[in-house]
C-alpha cells in the first residue's frame, strides 16, 4: 500500500526555493549551472534549450517510460514521494525527458541541440553533511537527428563537465575517471568520479555524474526512430558539484541565511569557513517493529518531518546498531518491554546550528521530539523533562 503526501507536506515541498533558478534569486548554484551549460555549448557549437518544469510529474514518466522495471525498489513510497496513484514529486529531473522526446516527433530534418532540465528532486534520504531530502539535479541531453553520437562524444562531454565544475586553473593535476554503470535509459553507461582531497589530507573518489548514450527503447517510446536519432544523457548532482567547486563540506550551508555564509554563496570563489558552532550529540535507544524499519533513509525522513523548520539543526543521523530481542540481555528486554518480534536500535543524532551554540536544554528537547516520532515501544525514555 502506497503512502501519499498530505496537502500540507505537498505545499511545503513545492514552496522550497530552487537554488539553481536565477528567477528565484541570485545564488552560486545558478552560476555554476550556467558555466556547465556554456562549456557544452562552446564545445559543440549547438543551441541550448533550458526547461524548468513542474516537479509534479506522471509516475509513468518518472519510471515506466525511462525503462525502470515494475518491481524496482525506488518505486516504493518509502523512498519516493507520491501524491496520488498516478502523480508524484519527481525523484530525478530525467522525469521531464519523455515529454521532451515526444515534442521532437515532428522534426523531420537535421536536428542537434542540447536540452538542460534542472531543478529540485524529492527523495527520502539519509541525514548527513552531504545529503538532503530535496537535492538539486540537472539533466543534460544532447539529441541529434541525421547524425551519429557515440563513445567519443560522451568522453568529450564528461571532460567538459569536469573542467566546468573544477577548472584546471584552480585544480591543477585534477584526476577523474569513468567506470561502467548501468542505467535503465542509457547504453554504454558511465559513472563519472573525481579524485578529491579531504580535510585530513586523504584522497577519495567521489561521484560527480552519471551518463551514457540514450537507449534505443527510450527513443522508440516517444516515436523516434533510433536509426535516425541519437543522444547523449548526463545527470549531475548540482549540490555536490557546487560543494566541490567552492570547497564546502556541509550541504546545509547552501541554504544558510547567516550573513557571513550567505554572502559567499553569490559567487563561485572558494568558501572561507565561518567559525563553526560546536556540535552536540545525543544517543537514542529506540524500539522498532522490525529490522526493516531501521532504514536510515526512512528514519531520517521521519526525523526531518518531526522537527519541521528545526530540521536544519540536524547535521547527521546515524544508525549505530540494530539488535533483535533475542540478542539482548533479559534485563534489557524487560526494561524496554520488548516483544519477541521487535528490535532495539541505537541511533545517534548530531545537532549543530550554523549560527549559534545550542544549549543542553535545547538539544534535549530536539532529541525528545525525534525520539517520540521514531520510537514504537511501550516505555518512554525522555530527557527534557515533563512539559518541555
Amino acid at each position: 500500500m502506497k503512502n501519499y503526501l498530505t496537502p500540507a507536506e505537498l505545499q511545503t515541498a513545492l514552496a522550497l526555493r530552487d537554488l539553481s533558478d536565477p528567477a528565484q534569486g541570485p545564488h552560486a548554484m545558478s552560476l555554476l549551472l550556467a558555466e556547465i551549460t556554456s562549456a557544452l555549448e562552446n564545445l559543440w557549437g549547438i543551441g541550448v534549450d533550458t526547461h524548468r518544469l513542474s516537479p509534479l510529474v506522471a509516475t509513468a514518466d518518472n519510471y515506466d517510460r525511462l525503462g525502470y522495471s515494475p518491481d524496482d525498489v525506488t518505486r516504493d513510497s518509502r523512498y519516493s514521494r507520491h501524491v496520488s496513484p498516478t502523480v508524484m514529486l519527481r525523484s530525478h529531473t530525467s522525469a521531464g525527458v519523455p515529454a521532451l522526446l515526444d515534442s521532437l516527433r515532428p522534426e523531420m530534418g537535421h536536428y542537434d541541440r542540447l536540452h538542460v532540465l534542472p531543478g529540485l528532486v524529492y527523495r527520502r534520504d539519509s541525514i548527513d553533511r552531504t545529503h538532503v531530502g530535496a537535492p538539486h539535479q540537472a539533466d543534460l541531453w544532447r539529441l541529434k537527428a541525421r547524425g551519429l553520437l557515440g563513445a567519443a562524444e560522451l568522453d568529450q562531454m564528461m571532460a567538459a563537465v569536469v573542467e566546468a565544475v573544477l577548472p584546471p586553473s584552480a585544480n591543477p593535476g585534477l584526476e577523474w575517471r569513468a567506470t561502467p554503470a548501468s542505467h535503465s535509459y542509457t547504453d554504454t553507461g558511465r559513472q563519472l568520479d573525481v579524485l578529491v582531497t579531504q580535510p585530513d589530507g586523504s584522497r577519495e573518489w567521489l561521484e560527480l555524474a552519471e551518463c551514457g548514450l540514450v537507449a534505443a527503447q527510450v527513443l522508440r517510446g516517444s516515436g523516434l526512430d533510433p536509426r535516425r536519432w541519437a543522444g547523449l544523457a548526463l545527470g549531475l548532482g548540482l549540490d555536490r558539484a557546487l560543494m566541490l567547486r567552492k570547497g564546502i563540506r556541509d550541504i546545509r550551508l547552501l541554504r544558510s541565511e547567516v550573513p557571513g555564509i550567505q554572502d559567499q554563496l553569490l559567487d563561485l570563489g572558494p568558501y572561507r569557513p565561518v567559525s563553526a558552532m560546536p556540535e552536540v550529540r545525543r544517543d537514542l535507544s529506540l524500539v522498532l517493529g522490525s529490522a526493516a524499519e531501521a532504514d536510515v533513509e526512512l528514519l531520517g525522513d521521519r526525523a526531518r518531518t518531526a522537527l519541521g523548520p528545526d530540521s536544519e539543526l540536524l547535521a547527521a543521523l546515524e544508525v549505530r546498531s540494530v539488535t533483535p530481542a533475542s540478542g539482548l540481555p533479559p534485563a534489557a528486554v524487560h526494561r524496554l518491554r520488548l516483544a519477541p518480534t521487535e528490535v532495539n536500535v541505537l541511533l545517534r543524532l548530531v545537532l549543530q546550528p550554523l549560527d549559534r551554540t545550542l544549549t543542553d536544554g535545547e538539544a534535549n528537547i530536539l532529541r525528545d521530539r525525534v525520539y517520540l516520532a521514531l520510537h514504537r515501544g511501550r516505555v518512554l525514555e525522555l530527557t527534557a523533562g515533563p512539559g518541555a
